[in-house]
């Protein structure tokens, strides 16, 4: 039986979570379709229409960028210089393989029995012959990585993504990734163990380490995309829906369409 510490995590979990699908099922009732049209200005369009709260979310991205600048990447930086390769390395692929469990309930989710008999191999086979994921001995025995999560899952259900949102530390996402994103935190089997043996600080822990790794892995691509930009806060925001679609259709969907857009906004950043 679960103690009172133990119940009132529960508890804490169960109600950030029907918020969070709250949350995510009224804004929805507003949300814009992406035109399928490789049309600038109708993109542009879409961008201001699906983006109501954008006065607030350059605010939150300002801060985001503050962060960055004064914590985030300076980090990421020391923590490439300190960590030789084959230490970050295997730091990196621990916490990947302590998330193939979210991604086998994913993969479930989406009616993906291959692709979750990969995950599910994948765990298994890094967790014991990898030394608890430090090594990806599943790559190297040809069982390639893929990743999903409850945002991707519920796109593959028909929920579309709602409203643009900007949050604090966390980044760019939208009401239904963001609600995917509680889902995910507070339900996937590890989290589960770790809040059942009462070791919070754990999971933030891993939550935290994981965005040093992506920070530290994408400090080149970033920077440059920020001095490069006129508009970094509209170049996110569309990075950021043109990965999510790539990521929705597990890198199969010909996104040329949303290519040449995304291209041609890049291309107008650097003439400008």
């Amino acid at each position: 039986m679960l103690n009172n510490t133990q119940s009132l995590d529960f508890n804490r979990m169960r109600t950030l979570s029907m918020f969070a699908l709250a949350f995510c099922v009224l804004s929805l009732t507003s949300c814009a379709k992406r035109p399928a049209t490789t049309d600038v200005e109708a993109r542009l369009t879409y961008d201001e229409a699906n983006d109501p709260l954008e006065p607030m979310n350059r605010s939150i991205f300002a801060f985001n960028t503050l962060f960055d600048d004064i914590i985030l990447a300076p980090t990421a930086r020391l923590y490439r210089i300190w960590g030789p390769p084959d230490i970050r390395d295997g730091i990196a692929n621990f916490v990947t393989n302590w998330r193939e469990p979210v991604t086998f309930v994913n993969d479930v989710l989406q009616a993906e029995p291959k692709r979750a008999g990969t995950s599910f191999s994948r765990f298994l086979i890094n967790s014991t012959f990898g030394l608890l994921g430090i090594f990806d001995t599943a790559s190297n025995w040809g069982i390639e990585h893929h990743s999903e999560d409850f945002g991707e899952t519920f796109a593959v259900w028909g929920i579309p993504e709602g409203p643009f949102l900007m949050l604090p530390i966390l980044g760019p996402s939208n009401t239904r990734d963001f609600t995917g994103f509680v889902v995910d935190f507070f339900y996937d089997p590890v989290s589960y163990w770790l809040a059942h043996k009462n070791w919070t600080y754990v999971r933030y822990g891993r939550l935290a380490l994981k965005g040093l790794i992506y920070r530290e892995e994408n400090l080149e691509t970033l920077d440059d995309l920020s001095k490069s930009s006129t508009d970094f806060y509209a170049t996110i925001r569309s990075g950021y829906r043109q990965l999510r679609l790539y990521d929705i259709n597990n890198g199969s969907l010909d996104t040329s369409e949303e290519d040449d857009l995304f291209n041609q906004e890049l291309e107008d950043d650097f003439d400008d």
